[in-house]
């Protein structure tokens, strides 16, 4: 056999590979693999398929969109699940509020959402717990919930800051409905008389208060009623959904503690279940009629995700769960959202602020708008 001969000092690399041993082939072959699969998958530059199968430029700066096991597509800062919320937390440094007395601020007229103010008093509650008192609640307390006539946030742990309230409760997502119920029990034995309508949400839940006193502005508080995003799986007239929130009569509110509660054949006992299905059952089992909270154009106004979810079409897959819970049929797109809509699920504390300045004090130049209540 011929043997090579080569002028260089070296032997091709094709030779180095023949004489290797097995075990340092292997290594080398190895390490080879790793840098490649690094340099496709963390490469700053890496392209994914978006929207539709378009190939989307990613940096370091954007992630590409997170796909579910329902087939729901996210971008990196969008949540739909509690415990994509758990961490979040919000801002340490006070974000403050325009003066009042600001040039645009002085052209702002609330002389009808200050009558409504008064003459539909709603108590606001909201669901928390310890270690979200200073990350979630206290950025409720600062945005939203001031505009509540009674603010109350439902605890382990007593906090007279905010105020919370300690309820006698385990904390955790398997005692939601115990702390449901011990929450109205507190509301309807202490604040019964300070409000015609009781509002629960979530510390996640960001809720436009002067619209939920439109809705209700013609609604009698002694009728039993209650009002939110219903579902209809489970319980025949529909429920409401937990995450968006939703308001109970006077009447309402009597009939649950009073009646549903102490009843086993009524109310669930243990503190097992779904906080939302199990008031629902309640809520029917005592005739409180579960009512429809859209707008004159069938929009809805309470609602269990944040706003792209809803207004984005083709955002969420048809298969998705929700298409299938949702009582009145939903569109997408603008059409899909009052203009006068209540509230929003999966808002994190900084997307409070951001929902507040934009609800609240951006305002397009040169358009008035004079609200009736006809």
């Amino acid at each position: 056999m011929r043997s090579f001969q080569s002028n260089n000092v070296f032997p091709p690399p094709f030779i180095i590979i023949i004489t290797m041993n097995h075990k340092t082939f292997c290594l080398l072959t190895g390490i080879v693999v790793g840098f490649t699969i690094a340099f496709v998958f963390l490469a700053p530059s890496t392209v994914y398929r978006g929207d539709k199968g378009a190939p989307v430029r990613r940096t370091k700066d954007s992630r590409p969109p997170r796909i579910d096991s329902s087939g729901h597509e996210h971008e990196h800062d969008e949540f739909h699940r509690e415990e994509d919320m758990e961490n979040l937390r919000g801002p340490d440094q006070d974000v403050g509020e325009h003066n009042e007395n600001d040039t645009h601020h002085r052209m702002t007229d609330s002389r009808i959402a200050d009558a409504l103010y008064n003459k539909v008093k709603v108590l606001c509650w909201v669901m928390t717990a310890p270690k979200n008192h200073d990350a979630k609640a206290k950025h409720i307390k600062a945005t939203w919930g001031k505009r509540c006539n009674v603010l109350l946030f439902m605890s382990s742990q007593e906090d007279k800051t905010l105020p919370a309230v300690a309820l006698n409760v385990s904390e955790g997502r398997n005692n939601l409905w115990a702390k449901t119920k011990s929450a109205f029990e507190y509301v309807y034995r202490k604040h019964f008389d300070d409000a015609d309508w009781f509002m629960k949400a979530d510390d996640d839940t960001y809720v436009v208060v002067e619209n939920l006193r439109y809705m209700l502005r013609n609604a009698d508080p002694q009728q039993p009623v209650y009002y939110g995003c219903k579902f209809k799986p489970y319980v025949k007239q529909g429920y409401m959904s937990g995450g968006a929130g939703y308001v109970l009569s006077k009447e309402a509110l009597r009939r649950f503690v009073e009646e549903a509660i102490p009843n086993k054949k009524m109310c669930r006992k243990d503190p097992g279940g779904a906080e939302d299905v199990e008031l629902g059952k309640c809520m029917q089992a005592v005739k409180v009629k579960a009512g429809d909270s859209r707008d004159a154009e069938h929009r809805g106004r309470f609602f269990p995700f944040d706003p792209a979810h809803h207004l984005i079409p083709g955002h969420t897959d048809r298969s998705f769960w929700y298409w299938s819970y949702v009582f009145y049929e939903e569109k997408q797109g603008m059409e899909c959202c009052s203009d006068t809509a209540i509230s929003f699920h999966y808002i994190g504390p900084h997307m409070m602020y951001e929902m507040e300045y934009l609800i609240y004090h951006l305002k397009p130049f040169g358009i008035g708008y004079n609200p009736s209540l006809d």
